[in-house]
């Protein structure tokens, strides 16, 4: 009995291999996008970069959250982390208009990036 409590006690100081083998991917997966971000951002004239940056120090750093985090805001990584944790339906019962807002939020996100942008951008390959 006691090799069960030493191995439960290693295994909570240690943490399961899974997780760290997950959190090393999304690590890898992060720097990877990060590096194709920063060449990208070597394309781009220099008054383009300063004039989003002037703009992003008056938002407090809003914009430039919003571009790393794939157009999602604080509210809807908060939402999400709950909606995780507690269920939709416990999310619905804690709080129906958060829960609205959280929803029309990622259908209006979704929507954009998912069928209007690559609308636009097929008709401007295309010539159409």
């Amino acid at each position: 009995m006691e090799h069960n409590v030493t191995r439960n006690t290693l295994i909570s100081e240690k943490g399961s291999p899974v997780n760290s083998e997950r959190k090393a991917k999304r690590t890898s997966n992060r720097s990877k996008l990060e590096i194709i971000g920063n060449k990208l951002l070597s394309y781009l004239p220099d008054f383009i970069k300063e004039s989003f940056y002037k703009f992003d120090k008056k938002v407090d750093g809003a914009a430039s959250f919003f571009i790393k985090n794939y157009g999602k805001s604080r509210f809807m990584i908060a939402m999400s982390k709950k909606a995780q944790y507690l269920g939709l339906e416990n999310l619905w019962y804690k709080g129906p208009k958060a829960f609205i807002y959280f929803f029309l939020f990622y259908l209006i996100r979704d929507t954009i990036l998912y069928i209007i942008l690559p609308i636009i951008f097929a008709s401007l390959t295309t010539g159409s």
